[in-house]
């Protein structure tokens, strides 16, 4: 059930007019249990870090972001992609996390606390069965989310919506969006007191792990040891080995001891031990701020070369998705003028590797020069960082109005308006829109990219 001291605490809030600050300072860091590193986990972050103003009230709503266009708009419909809340670490990673605690037990030298902590205080806990698996804080991760899009658009996000069956609930097969998908009903259930029985959500792979079902990206990507080319020079370049030698220094080991796995195993340790524990963990202690940005330069590499721009199929393959949502959004303005709206809301559970195809096809989060090994430097200011775009409950949420000139797309980000790519209006008629995705409206058939020549 919904955390109910967080309701309490919320409500308290209100009551004594306690703010929370959404800055884009650091003021949040200045919090002793949140590691000065915490903004640089990629998709290992936790969603309080891309709004820090959930921290102090994890209830809040910044109402300025959830305006209709203009005081003559009427929300008629939502879409939303998710992704599933915080989990465990994959198997694949325990082994090389019980690798470097191995090697700091037995090997490491030196009188500070924080490594004296690491050998006396804390335990290997993560085990190869949680893989990948949800945990409590992703759990609620959704049941709080659930709560405030329903108090950012209660009109549309409603009880009456879900009697009369204009819900709409999807899910992946896999069990942290089944647990995720389940805890989100869960915030609803609990915020109208209603009854869990009510909610229904159906399983469906084909939309939300399209990168399974499509062919040409198995083949040319996720089973190509060449795809990911960039990550591999990258991890041998000098900023790189800077870091796996600070590590060695701080351990007081040989340099030969830390290898890029074991640097970037401890990294992970300090990201998971923070989102599914909020502690600063002393394995947070190995890294400085400019270790931190390597690691996470080398993450978004990986993202932008698997999931990204870095391959024309990764965006390719989210082409389902894609038509899956303007049709939906088309629908519903077919209907909207006979002013009946069958589908007022679509809730759609997936992973970061259905968001960020997804977002990358929309032609969002573009740089000028693609991410690779060797410009770094050149990238610190980069668009594409996927902590910022798709932390754990990442949520791009599309919202339909009725205005008098016309229907209205609104597109919000984990909460915060998004503008489409070349539009200069924050919620542009659905039509200028469309006019935008035209070429992959008209095309992008999934069956035709995904499909590989029969020799292959």
């Amino acid at each position: 059930m919904l955390n109910k001291l967080s309701l309490v605490l919320a409500s308290l809030n209100v009551i004594i007019g306690r703010f929370a600050i959404c800055s884009a300072g650091n003021a949040q860091y200045a919090n002793p249990n949140i590691p000065t590193i915490a903004k640089y986990f990629g998709t290992k972050g936790r969603y309080e870090e891309v709004n820090p103003h959930l921290v102090d009230d994890i209830l809040s709503v910044n109402k300025s972001n959830v305006e209709p266009p203009s005081p003559d708009c009427k929300a008629v419909h939502i879409t939303a992609v998710l992704r599933h809340g915080t989990r465990y670490p994959s198997s694949k990673y325990v082994k090389d996390m019980k690798n470097i605690y191995g090697l700091v037990l037995t090997k490491a030298n030196g009188t500070e606390s924080w490594l004296r902590d690491l050998k006396t205080q804390w335990k290997m806990w993560y085990t190869e069965e949680m893989d990948g698996h949800i945990v409590d804080k992703g759990r609620d991760d959704h049941r709080h989310l659930a709560v405030r899009l329903a108090t950012s658009f209660p009109t549309l996000i409603s009880a009456e919506n879900l009697r009369n069956n204009r819900f709409q609930f999807f899910t992946s097969s896999k069990h942290r969006c089944v647990a995720s998908i389940k805890a989100f009903e869960e915030g609803l259930a609990t915020f109208w007191k209603t009854e869990e029985s009510q909610f229904k959500h159906e399983e469906n792979d084909e939309l939300m792990r399209f990168f399974d079902q499509c062919r040409r990206y198995i083949h040319d990507v996720a089973n190509n040891r060449t795809a990911l080319a960039e990550v591999d020079l990258f991890r041998s370049r000098p900023e790189m080995r800077r870091v796996q030698e600070k590590v060695a220094d701080r351990l007081q080991v040989p340099y030969s001891d830390i290898t890029t796995d074991l640097v970037e195993a401890a990294f992970l340790l300090c990201a998971y031990d923070f989102a599914i524990k909020t502690e600063n963990s002393p394995w947070c202690i190995l890294f400085d701020e400019e270790d931190a940005q390597v690691l996470e330069y080398m993450s978004d590499l990986k993202q932008f070369w698997k999931r990204g721009y870095g391959h024309d199929i990764n965006r390719k393959s989210s082409c389902s998705l894609f038509h899956d949502m303007f049709s939906r959004l088309d629908r519903v303005a077919n209907e909207s003028r006979f002013g009946e709206v069958t589908e007022a809301v679509t809730v759609q559970m997936g992973h970061a590797e259905t968001l960020l195809p997804l977002l990358t096809l929309l032609g969002l989060f573009q740089d000028e020069l693609p991410l690779n090994s060797s410009n770094y430097a050149a990238q610190r200011s980069r668009a594409f960082r996927s902590g910022l775009v798709v932390p754990y409950a990442a949520n791009l949420v599309l919202v339909l109005y009725d205005c008098q000139a016309g229907l209205r797309l609104q597109a919000l980000l984990n909460e915060r308006p998004l503008p489409f790519p070349n539009i200069p209006h924050p919620a542009p008629l659905y039509h200028t829109v469309k006019q935008a995705y035209q070429q992959l409206l008209q095309g992008c058939s999934f069956k035709k990219e995904c499909e590989l020549p029969s020799h292959t």
